[in-house]
């Protein structure tokens, strides 16, 4: 059975539809990522499943219980299942530490053990007393991402994580989006960059005006034979 089912999706605003009929099967342990031109629905699509806005038509089930039915405080208690890193990031105001634990806080939750880690891990050791709002691009991306991962989310969705960061920084990223696989969780990345996507994905699906025009391994996707959709796409690699 899927962990997490996303059947006949759609979504419109103004009248204008961003995604359409939008049918996959996830499972826990894997990465999907998710390709496509600016526009075709990428982040819109991280949206819905993360319970931030609703679909128009179609449904998510996760385990088996379909999200679009359940009442606020129910989609509430999903939602802290899930984690989201947006693009630009925003850092709240106060300290890199503060910043890092807020999420464990409104939930009660006061292990710093936790906050160390994850930091840690995305090499921020020593940066807990900084002013979170001072930091470089690639450091606030970090923090958003050690945010993220002190949760311990069973489905993680990033939104463009590595975008303008200096290598240095999308190296660390991608080894602790790689680090995950071995813990079970599901990780949905929405990229333009066909390179990381092809290293770090098991599975890939290509959104072209808000549909799912090709899923299948990164073998199947990169080969030959997709070149002209590939280059459809127009994307760095």
């Amino acid at each position: 059975m899927a962990f997490l089912e996303l059947e006949a999706l759609g979504k419109a605003y103004g009248g204008v539809e961003v995604l359409q009929d939008i049918s996959i099967d996830l499972f826990r342990g894997e990465i999907l990522g998710i390709i496509g031109p600016t526009g075709s629905g990428k982040t819109t699509l991280l949206r819905l499943v993360n319970l931030l806005e609703a679909p128009n038509s179609g449904s998510i089930r996760l385990e088996g219980l379909t999200l679009n039915d359940l009442t606020e405080k129910e989609k509430l208690s999903a939602r802290r299942r899930m984690a989201m890193v947006f693009q630009k990031p925003v850092m709240f105001k106060g300290s890199v530490q503060e910043n890092v634990s807020y999420g464990l806080k409104i939930r009660g939750k006061k292990d710093q053990k936790i906050v160390r880690s994850a930091l840690e891990a995305v090499n921020l050791s020593g940066y807990e007393s900084r002013d979170a709002n001072t930091l470089s691009g690639g450091e606030m991306q970090r923090v958003a991402l050690a945010r993220a991962l002190v949760l311990q989310p069973e489905i993680l969705l990033l939104d463009e994580p590595v975008a303008n960061l200096d290598p240095k920084s999308a190296a660390a990223i991608d080894r602790i989006v790689q680090s995950l696989v071995g813990q079970n969780t599901l990780v949905i990345l929405a990229t333009h960059n066909m390179l990381q996507c092809k290293r770090l994905a098991s599975r890939v699906a290509v959104l072209m005006k808000g549909r799912l025009v090709a899923v299948g391994e990164p073998g199947e996707i990169f080969d030959r034979g997709q070149e002209q959709l590939l280059s459809e796409i127009a994307v760095p690699w």
